[in-house]
C-alpha cells in the first residue's frame, strides 16, 4: 500500500519524557521505501512501524538542522549491521556530503573491524550522496522528485520536497514560513506535509526553554503558524494537509483539537495532525494502523 507514515511529528531537536521526536518521515510509493529527514529516533520509528531496514532505497534530507539530520548516519549504520547490502542514495543539500564522510571517519574503527571479522560488505561502497538544489532531482522508473528552495532563514539551503508517482503526489514543505510560491509548487498533491505552529504555545516554549527573545525571534521568522499552512493548502488546491513539525508538540495545555480550530480558519479539507507513528495511505485506500483525521 502506498502511504505516509509520520516516524517523527515535533519541530526541534529536544525530547523530553514521553514526547515526541523529530522530524522524520517513510514514503511508501511504487515499491519504494523512502525516507524523508532523519531526526533522533527515525530508526526507532522505523521498526516500530514494521518497516524492516535492509528495505532503504532513498533518503532525503530537507536541510542541515539537527532534528532533521542528526540520526542520517545512526540509521544507514544501524541497517548496515541489520543486514543491508544493496546500494542506498542519499539526497540532500549541499553540505550533506561532508556529513556523511565525517560520519564514516568518526566510525572507521567500527566499520573496519565488521567488515572484516564479520564479512560485512564496506558500508562507504554502499552509500552515494547526491548533493542538490532548486529544481528537478530524480527521474527514475516513473517517480519524479523535484524541489522548491523555501524560506527559513537563517538557512539558505532548504527544500520543499514533491513525489510523484503513478498518478499520486506527495509534498513536504521543509521548514518555512510563510512562502506563497509553495502553493503552486504543491498544486493538486495528494498529500502536503506542512509545519505548524501555535502562538500561545510559541510563548510558553520559549519561557520554558529559556532562550527568550531570540528564540522567538527565530521562531516567528522561520516558521509558519498553523493558519498559514492552512492557507498554503487550499490555494494548492490539495487533496489533505497533513500538519507536522508541530511547535510545540509536547506541550500538556495543547491539545489535537487546539491544531484543528486554528487551521481551520484556512482550510476546510481533509486534515490530519500528524502524531509519531501515523499512517496515512495516499489516496483511497485504507490505513494499515493508527489512521487519524479530521
Amino acid at each position: 500500500m502506498d502511504r505516509l507514515v509520520l516516524l517523527g511529528s515535533k519541530g526541534g531537536p529536544a525530547v523530553r519524557p514521553g514526547g515526541p521526536w523529530p522530524s522524520s518521515s517513510l514514503l511508501a510509493i511504487g515499491g519504494r521505501t523512502i525516507v524523508v529527514d532523519c531526526g533522533l529516533g527515525v530508526t526507532r520509528g522505523m521498526v516500530d512501524a514494521g518497516i524492516s531496514l535492509k528495505a532503504l532505497d532513498r533518503i532525503f534530507v530537507t536541510h542541515l538542522h539537527s532534528d532533521h539530520v542528526l540520526e542520517l548516519g545512526p540509521l544507514i549504520h544501524t541497517a548496515w549491521t541489520a543486514g543491508l547490502a544493496a546500494p542506498v542514495t542519499v539526497y540532500g543539500p549541499p553540505g550533506t556530503g561532508h556529513y556523511w564522510q565525517r560520519f564514516c571517519q568518526a566510525m572507521e574503527f567500527d566499520i573496519e573491524i565488521r567488515i572484516v571479522d564479520e564479512g560485512r560488505p564496506d558500508i562507504r561502497d554502499l552509500v552515494s550522496v547526491e548533493e542538490f538544489g532548486e529544481g528537478l532531482v530524480l527521474e527514475d522508473g516513473g517517480l519524479t522528485v523535484t524541489t522548491l528552495r523555501v524560506d527559513h532563514p537563517p538557512v539558505t539551503d532548504c527544500f520543499a520536497l514533491r513525489f510523484e508517482q503513478g498518478g499520486k503526489s506527495v509534498v513536504f514543505s521543509a521548514d518555512t514560513a510563510l512562502f506563497p510560491p509553495l502553493a503552486e509548487f504543491a498544486r493538486s498533491a495528494n498529500i502536503l506535509v506542512h509545519e505548524a505552529m501555535l502562538a500561545d504555545g510559541v510563548e510558553r516554549l520559549v519561557a520554558r526553554t529559556g532562550n527568550g527573545a531570540r528564540l522567538r525571534e527565530h521562531l516567528l521568522a522561520s516558521h509558519s503558524f498553523a493558519d498559514e499552512a492552512g492557507r498554503i493548502a487550499s490555494n494548492a488546491g490539495v487533496k489533505r494537509l497533513v500538519l507536522n513539525h508541530l511547535i510545540p508538540a509536547d506541550d500538556p495545555v495543547i491539545g489535537e483539537a487546539d491544531w484543528i480550530d486554528a487551521v481551520r480558519k484556512t482550510w476546510a479539507g481533509d486534515l490530519t495532525i500528524a502524531r509519531d507513528g501515523l499512517v496515512v495511505p495516499l489516496s483511497g485506500e485504507h490505513a494499515a494502523s493508527g489512521e487519524e483525521t479530521a
